[in-house]
């Protein structure tokens, strides 16, 4: 018999029961918790009476709709609109939006949401992802809407290019009031100086002894760390009345040129009104010198010796290569023969070293080279005690102070020739300022005509020989400005070391680290017990040294 189809089984398998669960209807909230974000330009007064009337009216506006619940009212006063991390009530704002507390915020008009149009666009972008709407009043914008982020766009770059030429505006201001020789001087961080009854630096007495030690001691060869030990042992208050010194202020005083009497401007600059990032100024834009701005503490030749003293420190030359690769070193203010005691063999610096033996030590001099790399590149430089090696160079300090006037016309005609005007220059620093102005006016009035005429092609020629003339005038400012540092560093070296040699003693008995440093050039080891002792000036003595050489 054939088999029968079991029809009955799958019908039950086909019969489902399904129930349909009908949706819910949305439910939405009985009122939208409403925010109104208000912002200012700056804290005058007339601004924050605009931000008052702003809180008013929103309080007003929200408490007038059914449907609408006060959330919050965030508010920034005097705060930039190109960065939303100085406007803390904005970020508060935001925080609050992604904790689904706000449904709705309302904003008088884009410029006062973000100046921005890179931070306008995404924290629209991330509300919207929430489902909360941003409306713009003024825009009649609701960012929910599908043509709201094209008007965003146009609208929110027309807020950036208004806040870009209000920075512009504000900058040309205040170059020209720098022109002027006008100064904004921050005294908060200022030492020795506080604002006076005039508007300009006024000198805090105590204070200024205290800049001119610094000085002093720097000008005497003591390194920025000498300098700090020695203030806070003395328990000599900083600007903010601690006891703690640090190399940066110190080095900032040095560096300083309002301690001559003299304000440059310009040393940085605001890249751009969005970022607000500050750009060190090395010759992107020009700078603005106000020379005798204000009474000075320490005198322009002493500043200028003091940067031209910076530029040596940095520029000296390492003791080998081996420790040193780049050639360069450490300044070292310990001990006045690092740098100046040359091993005449190899050229190579000589280099202090502490031995110790049978529990004494004994501080000794030795060529780096000797040191660094055995006798490999120097066979025959000799190893010497500090104590005959002293005794040897104050020997030769004593043995030309009975011809100390003539040593003294030695320096004076060697630094001389460094202070020699250049050859064939004849315009001085105000004549070159005088025809800067005479070309930058001109070139005004010759800027207007071609405008009214529209003929700038056929003025280029004029205009090629203004703009070539102002920047060879510029060139020759800037070598002169140059030149007189140099000299005023010149022009102290030279009153230094003829004051130690017409104050001293006819013979030199003391070995003063300073003096030496004022006084000797470099000395040269010729032998175990011989030295050749150069000073400043040009003049050379042999010296011999009495028991000097490390056996």
């Amino acid at each position: 018999m054939g088999r029968q189809p079991q029809t009955s089984g799958n019908l039950a398998l086909e019969q489902k029961n399904v129930i349909v669960i009908e949706a819910a209807p949305r439910q939405e909230p009985e009122k939208l918790r409403v925010a109104a974000y208000c912002r200012v330009s700056s804290d005058s007064t007339d601004q924050l009476n605009s931000f008052m009337a702003q809180l008013n009216y929103y309080t007003a506006l929200i408490g007038s709709k059914e449907n609408w619940t006060l959330a919050d009212l965030y508010a920034d006063e005097g705060i930039t609109g190109t960065s939303a991390a100085k406007r803390p009530q904005f970020l508060r704002m935001i925080r609050q939006c992604r904790q689904k507390k706000i449904d709705l915020v309302l904003v008088k008009s884009i410029s006062r949401f973000a100046r921005n149009t890179v931070d306008c666009l995404n924290y629209v972008r991330a509300l919207r992802e929430l489902g909360i709407a941003i409306l713009f009043e003024e825009q009649n914008i609701n960012t929910l809407e599908t043509d709201g982020e094209l008007l965003l766009t146009l609208l929110g770059a027309v807020a950036q290019g208004e806040s870009e030429s209000i920075s512009e505006n504000v900058k040309w201001g205040k170059r020209q009031a720098m022109r002027e020789g006008k100064a904004a001087i921050q005294y908060k961080r200022l030492y020795a100086f506080e604002k006076g009854e005039d508007g300009k630096p006024r000198i805090i007495p105590e204070q200024a002894e205290v800049v001119r030690q610094i000085y002093d001691s720097f000008l005497g060869g003591h390194s920025l760390r000498m300098i700090k030990d020695a203030l806070e042992a003395k328990a000599v208050p900083t600007v903010t009345g601690g006891s703690e010194w640090s190399i940066a202020v110190i080095r900032g005083i040095l560096q300083n040129e309002k301690y001559c009497g003299d304000v440059l401007q310009q040393k940085s600059f605001v890249a751009d009104c969005i970022s607000h990032k500050h750009v060190r100024n090395v010759g992107q834009l020009p700078m603005y010198l106000t020379q005798d701005h204000h009474e000075g503490i320490v005198s322009r030749d002493t500043f200028h010796a003091a940067k031209a003293e910076f530029a040596r420190r940095s520029a000296g030359r390492a003791p080998s290569q081996k420790q040193a690769p780049t050639g360069r070193s450490c300044y070292s203010a310990k001990y006045a023969l690092t740098g100046r005691l040359v091993c005449g063999e190899c050229g190579t610096l000589y280099r202090r070293c502490v031995w110790s033996k049978r529990g004494q030590k004994k501080a000794v001099w030795r060529c780096a080279s000797r040191i660094d790399y055995g006798s490999t590149y120097c066979h025959e430089s000799p190893t010497l005690q500090e104590g005959p090696l002293q005794a040897a160079i104050l020997a030769a300090l004593s043995s030309v102070m009975s011809r100390k006037d003539q040593l003294v016309v030695q320096i004076e005609d060697a630094m001389r020739t460094e202070l020699a005007p250049v050859p064939g220059e004849t315009m001085s620093l105000a004549d070159i300022d005088r025809r800067l102005g005479e070309l930058e006016r001109e070139f005004k009035a010759l800027f207007q005509t071609s405008k009214e005429d529209g003929g700038y092609l056929g003025h280029a020629s004029a205009f090629q020989r203004i703009t070539e003339e102002m920047g060879a005038l510029k060139e020759k400012k800037a070598f002169i400005l140059a030149q007189q540092e140099g000299n005023s560093a010149a022009s102290r070296r030279i009153r230094d070391a003829v004051d130690i040699l017409e104050a001293g003693d006819p013979r030199f008995t003391e070995w003063n680290e300073s003096d030496i440093r004022q006084l000797v050039d470099t000395v040269v080891v010729l032998s175990a017990d011989k030295l050749r002792v150069c000073l400043r000036g040009g003049m050379e003595i042999e010296q011999t040294i009495q028991g000097g050489q490390e056996t």
